[in-house]
């Protein structure tokens, strides 16, 4: 087929839709559209993967291990750091522009009959036609299994069109109140949502309220239950060059000395919960050698990723307190910076102050900034005025945007001496800004530090 535009028409003309941000709690609309293309999100099994914080990570990971095994796989996620192939992924990487462009001029006349009946008075969002569009490629080429990472909450969300094999509830916590719910019970009846009858759901460890919902939901449809601490379990971790050496419970038993190439302990929890929602898909313990083979390809792009040494720039997507939490924890273990400068951009209706309030007692300074172009980002002004709140005048710096706040940063560091670090958070937005300007950097010095930057940190 002969695309008829190019790549940036296709892009700019999804990007008119709906914004993800802005949803319709309906899936009418994506279900007429995969039943007038005949139901590609059945034609292969489904992982569908939900949760407050980790559900990006986990199925990178599940992505690597059921590689490791031999399986084709396609890998759903949102949103994008850098470019828009990247959500939807075929056997670990993203797809190719021009089959990108092939496959949505395919599924637009469809998506473009069901805007016609404005089903609940919407056209078919950006996220709509973007998952219709993955399961419509992972049909074509052919994929042996889907890993599905649920945009927000589960019950309504898009991705949950298909009725998922495999139902993995990373932990629950409080974020995207305004559409989920204030409390975490009523967030975990949202995410509940993706468990289906005759399905195994495979849960993180989780608060009581969490708990309770996510059993009842199990009982209610008859979904068998898989939990971590009972069936499946980190057992130890240590710290290893590069990453962590953990040890877990699996479907047949202990399995230790694995070498996981991330950093902190919700990184290990991550994977202990990836190779659990792989066991229970494939009905059989995973062989240790198999599972070394999935740890060592995993590449998860801003989580907890360092791209640059002179002085350490590491990013990291965290943007609600509990994630925050997680990442200043692994940070102060696996680096050590001693200053820590963050590099600070968020959403306007995210945590800022509660986030602010955890970063006081770390960071010597906070260079906050705003990513370019959206609406959602809290401006640097407002933001600035909320950190001098938080850790006084003296120790914050604004910059109007990502550029000038890591080059402001970097000056930071080289005057705080050698052991000086940066930190990137409080937006995905920002990390993919954050990390196309460093490899741009990169490249105009590529020459410098060959030996250093020969690991591929920029696969």
């Amino acid at each position: 087929m002969v695309t008829i535009r190019n790549h940036d028409d296709v892009v700019a003309a999804l990007l008119t839709r709906w914004p993800e941000h802005r949803v319709g709690p309906s899936l009418a609309r994506i279900a007429a559209v995969v039943d007038m293309l005949g139901h590609p999100e059945q034609a292969s099994p489904v992982i569908s993967i939900t949760g407050t914080n980790g559900k990006g990570s986990t199925a990178i990971i599940i992505d690597s291990l059921l590689r490791a095994c031999g399986l084709r796989t396609g890998r759903f996620s949102s949103p994008h750091l850098e470019d828009i192939t990247e959500r939807i992924a075929i056997d670990g990487a993203p797809i190719d522009k021009t089959l990108f462009d092939e496959t949505w001029e395919e599924i637009e006349p469809v998506v473009g009959l069901v805007d016609e009946r404005a089903i609940d008075g919407l056209n078919c969002t950006f996220f709509e036609a973007m998952t219709a569009l993955a399961y419509a490629a992972f049909a074509d080429a052919p994929v042996d299994v889907a890993i599905m990472e649920v945009g927000m909450g589960g019950r309504w969300d898009a991705t949950s069109v298909a009725d998922a094999a495999v139902a993995v509830v990373a932990p629950v916590g409080l974020d995207h109140m305004a559409y989920l719910g204030d409390t975490i019970a009523k967030i975990a009846t949202e995410k509940a949502g993706i468990i289906k009858p005759e399905s195994v759901a495979v849960l993180a460890a989780q608060t009581p309220e969490a708990a309770a919902v996510l059993a009842a939901r199990c009982h209610e449809v008859g979904a068998a239950m898989v939990c971590e601490g009972s069936d499946f379990a980190l057992l130890d971790r240590q710290l290893a060059a590069g990453g962590q050496v953990i040890r877990l419970l699996g479907m047949g038993g202990p399995v230790g000395d694995l070498f996981l190439p991330l950093h902190g302990a919700h990184m290990a929890c991550n994977a202990a919960l990836a190779v659990a929602a792989c066991e229970q898909l494939l009905g059989r313990a995973l062989d240790p050698d198999v599972i070394q083979q999935g740890f060592d390809a995993v590449v998860a792009p801003a989580r907890l990723e360092l791209v640059d040494a002179h002085p350490p720039i590491v990013l990291d997507t965290a943007h609600n307190p509990q994630a925050v939490t997680a990442t200043l924890e692994a940070v102060v273990e696996a680096f050590a910076f001693d200053p820590l400068i963050v590099v600070l951009g968020m959403m306007r209706d995210k945590a800022v102050a509660e986030v602010l309030e955890l970063l006081a007692p770390v960071a010597e300074t906070i260079v906050v900034t705003q990513v370019a172009g959206l609406d959602r980002a809290l401006p640097v002004g407002e933001l600035g005025d909320l950190a001098r709140d938080a850790i006084g005048d003296a120790r914050v710096i604004e910059a109007s945007n990502t550029s000038q706040a890591l080059s402001v940063a970097r000056r930071v560091a080289e005057q705080a001496g050698d052991r000086a670090g940066i930190l990137v958070l409080g937006s995905v937005y920002l990390a993919g800004e954050a990390r196309g300007l460093v490899r741009a950097w990169s490249d105009d010095f590529e020459d410098e530090d060959d030996a250093e930057f020969g690991d591929g940190m920029y696969d």
